[in-house]
């Protein structure tokens, strides 16, 4: 009897757990994330890659030309902790391997990107939150440039600004503004472009239009 009773009160225990988990995540996080994106997130450890949506599948690509959003940092957000080591569980996963990720490139439209920043020692990762750039130089670079959602191929693009100043949010909350130049400044407005819905290739024709008109 004693040990159906025990049983019993561990069964609720274990249910009454879950349920408080499900409320917590449903109601603490619901300005930042939808229902079917908790999911998503949630369905996977932290260490586990998410799912490159490519431009060669529809669904996919309509997406990867959809403008994200904007979200509210919360260093206490388990939902928004655990997306941003997703994503960058992403990128350095060994199907991957980029040197930057934004987050509509897993199917989650929030204002995320990861950059590696190669203008720094070790060439570290850092994530930005709410990036905007906003100014740009007007010396130019070349760059090849590649992308994780556009699958074997790699172009040189010629319009992207040596130089930029960008803004962001980081993971405790605090802003920064900063400079950034040569290859990682390509990442960075790469990134971004991702954000607006917008991809590498528009940039290459944007410069074959331009060369035609001259």
């Amino acid at each position: 009897m004693s040990k159906n009773i025990f049983l019993f009160l561990l069964i609720g225990s274990l249910l009454a757990s879950c349920a408080n988990t499900k409320q917590v995540v449903g109601e603490s996080h619901a300005s930042n994330f939808s229902p079917e994106q908790i999911e998503m997130i949630m369905s996977g450890e932290s260490n586990e890659p998410m799912r490159v949506f490519k431009i060669n599948n529809t669904q996919d690509s309509i997406l990867l030309r959809t403008k994200s959003e904007a979200l509210t940092v919360d260093p206490n957000d388990p939902v928004l902790k655990r997306f941003v080591e997703r994503l960058y569980s992403t990128v350095r996963d060994s199907m991957s391997l980029g040197a930057g990720i934004a987050a509509p490139q897993v199917g989650i439209l929030k204002n995320i990107i990861w950059v590696q920043r190669f203008d720094k020692e070790n060439l570290p990762f850092e994530v930005y939150l709410n990036p905007k750039i906003t100014s740009y130089s007007t010396m130019k670079q070349d760059c090849m440039e590649g992308c994780l959602s556009i699958p074997n191929r790699r172009d040189t693009t010629k319009t992207r600004a040596y130089a930029i100043m960008f803004e962001y949010d980081k993971m405790d909350n605090t802003h920064a503004t900063e400079m950034v130049e040569a290859f990682t400044a390509v990442i960075v407005q790469h990134e971004v472009d991702h954000l607006n819905g917008i991809l590498y290739l528009d940039h290459l024709e944007k410069e074959t239009k331009d060369a035609t008109h001259q």
